[in-house]
């Protein structure tokens, strides 16, 4: 059903319009945590180099269909020390460890996180556009606790007087990667601070207030300049959405104003280096539909009525707890319904918040989870994350080849244009049936569609039109259909018959021309 027709009966109308231009597109990533840093090094390079062209590559096989799903944006973790610290590092999974470039004595060693830099490596030579760099604790002698999780406190874990070392520290590790192909074009200081990171998270981070990261900034942005980095400064990282526009009593939410209102103390706008975005986490406000759509409706305005055009990045999601009853992160599942979810939200942070940049957390994941877009098992076969250090098998998920119905094919610079179906526009409504976005390259001509079909029923739909004096170049639309039996499987599609299988995403692309 759609908006009240039977679409296996009757075609629904797709209607576009490109003349109404909405965000440009930014890119779409995932993060190296955690695996990498064992993956990236394991001894049979055919298996690391799977995994990379699952990621990052925009070839096709032979019969037309992606190998992978293009990431235009990989994530680098520069680790605090705690895998240095072993076991006395209190976390007990030394996958969720992390080495550090700088000893406690001031040395840098940029041999460490080879497996991380392997990955990086392996991004730029497949295409990938940007790296980011982003950090989730200082390293561990310049803590408060000695350690790279938090106090279990709002306090952030840095002793007061380490801020300036610690904004170097982040300038060092830019500096050097700018001497190297592997630059990183963004870094992001602090991640989730609204969460306070105590021993009992397993793993590296730490809470920090507005004022923290505000006066980390105002440290960091000047002293990259000075050293002659290009890196780009990005803030936010926050744990939900809501901390961008919802005020919290111990001054770890509404964001927007606190650091991109010139009245603010903490304003950070006019800082150099320092970009006009601001990243949030999509985690805990994606059910029920009302919500994914409503919170997403109030971010956005509040940063439409920013002084700046200030962009918004979606910078890590997974599939993590309940989901209303309905699908769960424990234990892994990689069905064409946790794919579908993930397509859904998507769509929404693209569509409602306007986000510019969608990135997911663990581009490889060893556990029994359903947070992975690659997956890697113990020879065995086992779920073992221990006996998959140096050796394993590797497989897909429909997480990644949904989440690649975009990233494939959205590239970075294009732009997204009105799209509706029999002239629906209740995103809430579309989000328990068919939810179609359009982007177009106005210098290529080239137009991409996502349409994702959340129902158990085939769609068949027509385009009703382009807009604007636009017109397909030719009839037919070259079709990647990703469902439980396929995978972005290339297909050819007419305008006039364009079909949907049932629980589907399917991607069309095609040339236009003005008349």
């Amino acid at each position: 059903m759609y908006n009240g027709v039977d679409t296996c009966q009757q075609k629904a109308i797709l209607q576009l319009n490109l003349a109404s231009t909405h965000q440009t597109i930014h890119s779409f990533g995932a993060s190296d945590a955690w695996s990498s840093k064992f993956v990236g090094s394991w001894a049979s390079l055919e298996k690391r180099n799977q995994i990379a062209d699952y990621l990052f590559s925009m070839d096709l096989d032979s019969s037309g269909n992606p190998k992978g799903i293009g990431l235009s944006l990989w994530r680098f973790n520069i680790g605090a020390g705690s895998y240095e610290q072993g076991d006395s590092s209190g976390i007990a999974d030394d996958y969720r460890r992390e080495e550090c470039f700088q000893n406690p004595d001031g040395a840098y060693n940029w041999n460490k996180q080879q497996g991380q830099q392997w990955f990086m490596n392996a991004a730029k030579k497949r295409g990938v556009k940007y790296l980011l760099g982003f950090a989730v604790s200082p390293p561990v002698y310049m803590t408060i606790n000695g350690k790279a999780y938090g106090t279990g406190t709002p306090q952030f874990n840095l002793s007061p007087s380490k801020f300036r070392d610690y904004a170097d520290f982040l300038v060092q590790v830019c500096k050097h990667f700018q001497g190297t192909a592997t630059p990183l074009d963004y870094l992001s200081p602090v991640n989730e601070p609204q969460w306070n990171w105590g021993a009992s998270n397993n793993q590296e981070g730490t809470a920090a207030s507005n004022t923290d990261i505000a006066s980390l900034v105002k440290l960091l942005g000047p002293s990259l300049q000075t050293n002659g980095v290009s890196t780009h400064v990005v803030t936010g990282e926050a744990g939900q959405i809501t901390f961008l526009n919802t005020a919290t009593a111990d001054n770890r939410g509404a964001q927007i104003n606190q650091w991109f209102d010139p009245s603010n103390p903490n304003y950070i706008g006019n800082i150099p280096g320092v970009d006009q975005t601001i990243s949030y986490h999509s985690y805990f406000t994606t059910c029920p539909d009302n919500t994914l759509v409503q919170d997403r409706q109030t971010v956005h305005t509040s940063a439409m009525n920013t002084s700046a055009s200030l962009q918004l990045w979606m910078t890590e999601f997974g599939i993590l707890g309940n989901i209303c009853g309905s699908l769960n992160g424990y234990p892994r599942n990689t069905n064409i319904d946790y794919g579908l979810y993930v397509a859904k939200v998507i769509h929404n942070d693209l569509t409602v918040a306007n986000a510019t940049s969608w990135q997911w957390w663990l581009g490889i994941n060893p556990y029994n989870y359903s947070d992975g877009l690659v997956y890697i098992n113990a020879p065995s076969g086992s779920m073992d994350p221990k006996s998959s250090k140096t050796d394993g098998l590797v497989s897909d998920s429909k997480q990644l080849w949904c989440m690649g119905n975009y990233s494939r094919f959205v590239r970075p610079g294009m732009v997204r244009v009105d799209a509706v179906l029999n002239n629906q526009t209740d995103p809430v409504y579309a989000a328990g049936d068919i939810m179609v976005s359009a982007y177009i390259d106005p210098t290529q001509k080239t137009l991409v569609i996502v349409l994702v079909n959340t129902t158990a029923n085939m769609a068949v739909l027509s385009l009703g039109g382009l807009g604007a004096s636009a017109n397909l170049t030719g009839s037919n639309f070259t079709a990647y259909v990703t469902s439980a039996g396929k995978s972005l499987q290339k297909a050819s599609m007419s305008a006039n018959n364009i079909q949907l299988d049932p629980k589907s995403v399917t991607t069309l692309t095609a040339n236009y021309h003005y008349e």
